[in-house]
């Protein structure tokens, strides 16, 4: 079966089942690797920034190998077993559905009016304080969540896949997780986790702005504020810390013509974020709803787009046969 093909089956599992519980997902077991490296590569290297990329190296090594050989192995065992096997671990780097629940179940408290579960549920997504955020400031984070996370989550994979299949999806996955686990700038990673937060960066500068064009695009396709989204994107992009997160948080932002950013609270204390956006139109529980729509629509124009591309370089490249 083309990898075009298996692609598609992989996100029609992920928009129908999300992320299995019951199976022991690739993200935690490469987070817990990469814990339990961590101390001996300080301890061996002496060097925090020689133990980071040390880390690196070898957490990609072992996810790429290892995927690697779980395919080839079941492969040998039978190919339509190796074509399961191949669906499945492309299954489980794709996270759309899960993203829409998660700040979906935010929006369904908000409802009724129960700010007091919306701020527990959004308090699971967000790295702020929530426990005082009004209905805006509820909405505000989750639709923050989704626009930080459509690329690392939806895109950024789908790209990785296309180009190199299960072992490059994977090894995005491995990137971004390193990155979300070392690449803090406090005392205890700003050395250690450069190599991960510098090779996220790069993995995602070609994702990101392929993707915020997308989000325009979907955006004339759902009646929303193209010109917004175009305007905001080329206006705020750059105002965020990464050079990436941005492209997609603004491009978002105009759309709905909303502002995201501004004041946020962590760990008691007030940190004043760049704004993403105009307060055009208040943020309120709906656009929760919106920006997953956006999210998916996105998501549909990024896969048509990669399959397609890889489609026609295969067929350039093989003389119209299929890798």
């Amino acid at each position: 079966m083309r990898l075009e093909y298996q692609i598609l089956l992989a996100v029609v599992l992920d928009c129908v089942l999300g992320d299995p519980q019951w199976f022991p997902h690739p993200v935690r077991l490469i987070g817990r690797f990469a814990t339990w490296i961590e101390n001996p590569l300080r301890r061996v290297c002496g060097n925090a920034y020689l133990a980071g990329g040390a880390a690196v190296a070898l957490v990609l090594l072992v996810a790429g190998g290892v995927t690697w050989g779980v395919l080839k192995g079941a492969s040998a065992v039978h190919p339509f077993l190796g074509e399961g096997v191949s669906i499945f671990i492309l299954y489980l780097t794709f996270a759309a559905r899960d993203l829409a629940r998660h700040s979906g179940v935010v929006q369904n408290a908000l409802e009724p009016g129960d700010l007091v579960e919306a701020r527990r549920r959004v308090g699971r997504i967000v790295g702020r304080d929530t426990a005082e955020l009004d209905e805006g400031g509820v909405a505000r984070a989750a639709v923050e969540s989704v626009a930080e996370n459509l690329v690392d989550g939806v895109t950024a994979p789908l790209f990785f896949a296309a180009l190199g299949g299960p072992v490059g999806a994977i090894l995005y996955k491995a990137i971004n997780t390193l990155d979300s686990m070392f690449g803090y700038k406090n005392e205890r990673y700003l050395q250690f986790g450069w190599a991960s937060a510098r090779l996220d960066d790069v993995a995602n500068y070609i994702p990101a702005r392929l993707t915020a064009p997308f989000v325009t695009l979907a955006a004339a396709l759902l009646g929303l504020r193209v010109r917004g989204a175009w305007r905001i994107l080329w206006r705020d992009h750059g105002n965020t810390p990464s050079p990436n997160s941005g492209l997609t948080e603004a491009a978002m932002a105009g759309a709905m013509g909303v502002q995201l950013g501004g004041p946020a609270r962590y760990f008691g204390q007030v940190v004043m974020k760049p704004t993403l956006g105009d307060p055009e139109t208040p943020l309120r529980r709906e656009h929760i709803e919106v920006a997953n729509r956006l999210m998916f629509t996105t998501a549909g124009l990024a896969l048509l787009c990669f399959l397609v591309c890889r489609f026609c370089v295969a067929h350039w490249l093989r003389g119209g046969k299929a890798w």
